[in-house]
């Protein structure tokens, strides 16, 4: 199923001081920080891969967003664009996502959405991402091999994408740079699914993906921690050369 990439003249005594300034004022800004057309003040803030946020590593959070996706009905899934972006939000992350298709539909791997955010609330989500679970391998991969159901194997059929290329995201209308360095595997983590569920959406029929709590599932992608945005209304755009999914988010006052 289906992240940021970031000489002077010696003789010259002038260059050299507006250079070593230059350098100075860079290194004050810190990473995944950009600045809009007000330089006062930072457009957006990603927190970095390899920190905390909000109790969580970025390998929990990406298995939080799984559970997340995982749980909502599809007649009600805002990733198939059947719901709300607020369908299941709870905590200070919210979650955002790409496109998923039902299987045989003439889907593009597009979606245009508006997205109302409370104040204060982070937002966490996947450029791409690959996950895989015992439950797929069992029922439609694998079935009768339980070998294949094991965490390393299931991790082995997530790497496909590391390394993309292809990736972008923007926010406010700045490029993030350096997307490469946002990808993360998850933790092996549980998941439950109801009857209506995204698996027996997106594979062939006939399938036999019933209601229920499973594990494990892992994920490898791109994955962006935004911290809480200003009032006001803001832009995302992200996606890769198969994927273009651009938000309009109204984030509340305080």
């Amino acid at each position: 199923m289906a992240r940021e990439e970031k000489r002077h003249d010696q003789r010259n005594v002038f260059v050299i001081g507006v250079m070593m300034g230059i350098l100075a004022l860079t290194i004050l800004i810190p990473a995944g920080m950009a600045y809009g057309q007000d330089r006062d003040r930072p457009a957006f803030t990603i927190v970095p891969r390899d920190t905390e946020a909000y109790g969580r590593t970025y390998a929990q959070w990406s298995a939080a967003w799984n559970q997340w996706a995982d749980s909502i009905k599809v007649a009600e899934h805002p990733l198939f664009d059947n719901g709300p972006c607020e369908k299941g939000q709870s905590g200070p992350v919210w979650f955002l996502g790409g496109k998923f298709c039902a299987n045989g539909a003439n889907c593009a791997y597009a979606a245009n959405r508006s997205c109302s955010v409370p104040y204060g609330k982070a937002l966490f989500f996947p450029i791409i991402d690959s996950e895989d679970s015992a439950l797929e391998e069992s029922v439609n991969e694998h079935p009768g091999l339980p070998d294949y159901q094991l965490i390393n194997y299931l991790r082995s059929y997530t790497t496909g994408i590391d390394g993309a290329k292809d990736i972008f995201c923007q926010i406010d209308h700045q490029p993030v740079q350096q997307l490469q360095r946002y990808g993360v595997y998850s933790e092996a983590f549980g998941f439950t699914i109801p009857d209506d569920n995204l698996f027996r959406a997106v594979y062939p029929a006939p399938n036999d993906f019933q209601q229920g709590t499973y594990f494990p599932g892992v994920d490898f992608g791109y994955y962006l921690m935004l911290q809480p945005l200003s009032p006001g209304v803001h832009t995302l755009h992200f996606g890769a050369s198969w994927l273009d999914i651009r938000y309009q988010i109204t984030v509340g006052s305080k």
